[in-house]
Order: structure tokens, then C-alpha cells, then sequence
């Protein structure tokens, strides 16, 4: 993660925000006072967000690691040309 003083994330506020954005590079703004902060996109945000709340949930991960336990071990589903058809629309 890149970072930078205030004062230069004020000076160039939109080029920063910016290359946030269209990067998906988190960029901590550090400032005098020793508090700092992180500039993301509102998009990448919600990933973070989404990832914390399935890390979180014991039952959802351990649904997830029994689901990789048996793909694993027999293969997984394997659906029909038909079903893959009628999943991509064609």
C-alpha cells in the first residue's frame, strides 16, 4: 500500500483518488497528528466487507471447506451440455 502526507493528498486529491479507484489500490493518508487513513473505492470496500462477514461465520466456513473437501474427492458436479446451455443462454 502506497502512502502519503496529507499534504500532498490534499495538493493532488484527485489524481489520488483517482488511481484508487481505477486500480483497486488502497492508499494510506498519514497526517501530524499520528492518526492515518486508508483511501479505497466504495467498491472495493464492500468486497472487504463481504470477505471479513464469510471469514467471520464459522458455519459458512465450514459449509465451504466440506464443499471443497468433496470436490476433492469425487470431482464435483459435473452439469449436462443441456444444463450449461440453459446457464449461458445459448
Amino acid at each position: 500500500m502506497d502512502t502519503v502526507s496529507v499534504n500532498q493528498f490534499r495538493d493532488k486529491l484527485k489524481f489520488f483518488v483517482e488511481q484508487s479507484v481505477s486500480n483497486h489500490t488502497p492508499l494510506k493518508v498519514t497526517r501530524r497528528s499520528g492518526e492515518a487513513f486508508v483511501v479505497m473505492s466504495a467498491d472495493d470496500w464492500e468486497r472487504e466487507q463481504e470477505t471479513l462477514y464469510v471469514l467471520q461465520n464459522t458455519d459458512l466456513m465450514q459449509q465451504i471447506a466440506e464443499s471443497a473437501a468433496t470436490q476433492m474427492e469425487r470431482g464435483g458436479y459435473q452439469p449436462t451440455e443441456e444444463e450449461i446451455d440453459e446457464i449461458t443462454g445459448l
